[in-house]
């Protein structure tokens, strides 16, 4: 009777390691902050911003045990995007939000995990109507661009890794439907996360 619960015990530790080592799937939840950089425009347009901070929901499916593909859908609480257009400044309070899809390289190093990647994006500037926006006219914008980023997982166990990036986002700087406020430049917006993956 020993030698066969032995038997069936060896058995299930032997598929649950089996499942573990085929795990082609896996979804994370972060925490983010979004950091725009100072842009002046070649006209009078000049834009800063505060720090924004939010989440990110990622799904990545692995088509070999380094290559995966990830969907990305991120959404920030609030900042403030502050424009000064010669000789009026405006305020924009801002909620912004990502859907991404991108191709992960990744390299294996026992229980570290470093990766790359990098694909196309959708984001999708909120302007939020209260006290803090001084400018009632401004709309809702979505623009496509890129993301981009490096960063390294952490396995703590087979099923769960601790994922540390920082990403980038390459998009157009937002008018909000108004001419006054373009400044015909691109942002590179740094997008730092920290979160904890998933693996089934």
């Amino acid at each position: 009777m020993k030698k066969i619960a032995l038997l069936v015990f060896l058995l299930a530790v032997s598929v649950a390691a089996g499942r573990a080592q085929e795990s082609r799937q896996d979804i994370s939840l972060s925490g983010t902050g979004l950091i725009e950089p100072f842009m002046a425009s070649s006209t009078t347009v000049q834009v800063s911003a505060n720090r924004a901070f939010g989440g990110l929901l990622s799904y990545r499916f692995m088509l070999t045990p380094t290559a995966a593909l990830e969907a990305n859908y991120q959404m920030t609480y609030e900042n403030n995007i502050h424009y000064y257009a010669n000789p009026d400044h405006y305020n924009i309070n801002t909620r912004t939000q990502e859907m991404s899809a991108a191709f992960v390289k990744s390299f294996v190093f026992k229980n570290l995990n470093p990766f790359v990647e990098g694909g196309p994006g959708g984001f999708i500037f909120l302007p939020i109507r209260n006290s803090g926006t001084t400018s009632l006219d401004v709309k809702q914008q979505t623009e496509v661009g890129a993301i981009y980023g490096a960063g390294f997982a952490y396995e703590i166990s087979p099923s769960f890794d601790i994922r540390a990036e920082y990403r980038g986002w390459v998009t157009k700087v937002p008018t909000f439907g108004d001419a006054q406020l373009d400044t015909k430049r691109w942002y590179n917006i740094s997008n730092p996360v920290v979160g904890v993956a998933y693996h089934f």
